[in-house]
């Protein structure tokens, strides 16, 4: 079977920012996190509970417990998903068994500072991962189970799991502080894994109702080099006919587009949206990995050819 460059590619590619990114996780975990004894959700944090309580290293707790999950998500998720999921877990715990004696003391002696940091290290790591089909595993294993099942949401079971784990970490040190350390962390990796995941597709997508929708969408294709979609439509309260303006722009040229619109009519009824990603000509390319067609064998080439020439 012939190999396709572009998948190739692709896929080392994938796997370089997986790697990167569950690197950049575990010097944040470790270089920041770890040192003030913050316990964090996911399965780094159930390591660091059990670090905290035997002197097991993290990375070593946090290889076993994703093995036992990938075992028991292989018979009810699938071996695609298990597949897809070994790779950063293996990756995260090798650094984090790496780091975690090398970066001990850790940088600061703020700890507020320093979980602010191993946030933002922790949530840019695990986005770089996310937008090149990489997982680190953990909860997101335990929610994908969940959710077979069940009606509740992949991302309401690995908050409900990370707040528990979080809480919990209170009965091992006693300290509220810790605690309150653990949500912070929780709550910055949360926002920045969104940031990087959507704010490379973020772009707005503008409806406009006016009696002057030629001008402004010819404006809008001179001017802002957009194009328009136009749609028709019937006011229910005048009965009347319609058109309607579809426009889809990054987000830097929405302001481009509402002078427009306001310049050629101020009182055109005009709905704004920041839509998450947006794939085509003009914007951004659809990166998905397709599955190859399977080519047949010579043996069922030569079967089917013999067939053919029977009949």
């Amino acid at each position: 079977m012939p190999i396709d460059k572009h998948i190739l590619l692709r896929t080392a590619r994938d796997y370089f920012f997986v790697t990167l990114g569950m690197a950049m996780y575990a010097f944040g975990f470790c270089g920041f996190i770890l040192p003030e004894k913050v316990v964090i959700g996911g399965l780094a944090g159930i390591g660091t509970i059990v670090f905290l309580i035997t002197g097991i290293p993290v990375g070593i707790t946090q290889y076993a417990l994703n093995l036992l999950l990938l075992a028991i998500a292989w018979k009810i998720v699938g071996k695609k998903f298990v597949l897809g999921t070994i790779y950063g877990a293996t990756m995260i715990s090798v650094f984090v068994a790496i780091f975690q004696p090398l970066l001990a003391e850790g940088f600061t002696n703020e700890p507020f500072m320093n979980v602010v940091i191993g946030g933002l290290l922790a949530g840019m790591g695990v986005g770089i991962a996310f937008t090149h089909n990489g997982s680190s595993g953990g909860t997101d294993i335990v929610a994908a189970m969940v959710s077979k099942y069940t009606n509740v949401s992949i991302g309401r079971t690995m908050l409900y799991t990370d707040v528990f784990i979080i809480s919990s970490s209170y009965f091992i040190q006693h300290e509220i502080d810790l605690v309150v350390y653990g949500f912070v962390v929780l709550i910055i990796s949360s926002f920045v894994v969104d940031m990087v995941i959507n704010t490379n597709r973020q772009a707005v997508q503008f409806t406009i109702f006016s009696k002057k929708w030629e001008e402004i969408a010819t404006a809008i294709n001179n001017d802002a080099h957009r194009g328009c979609t136009v749609l028709s439509g019937m006011g229910w309260y005048s009965k009347q006919e319609v058109k309607i303006l579809l426009v889809m722009c990054r987000k830097i040229e929405s302001v481009t587009i509402s002078r427009i619109i306001k310049s050629i009519d101020p009182d055109a009824f005009t709905t704004q949206a920041n839509v998450n990603g947006v794939y085509g000509k003009g914007f951004d390319e659809l990166k998905v990995r397709m599955k190859t067609p399977a080519q047949p064998d010579n043996h069922t080439t030569k079967k089917v050819a013999q067939n053919n020439g029977a009949q």
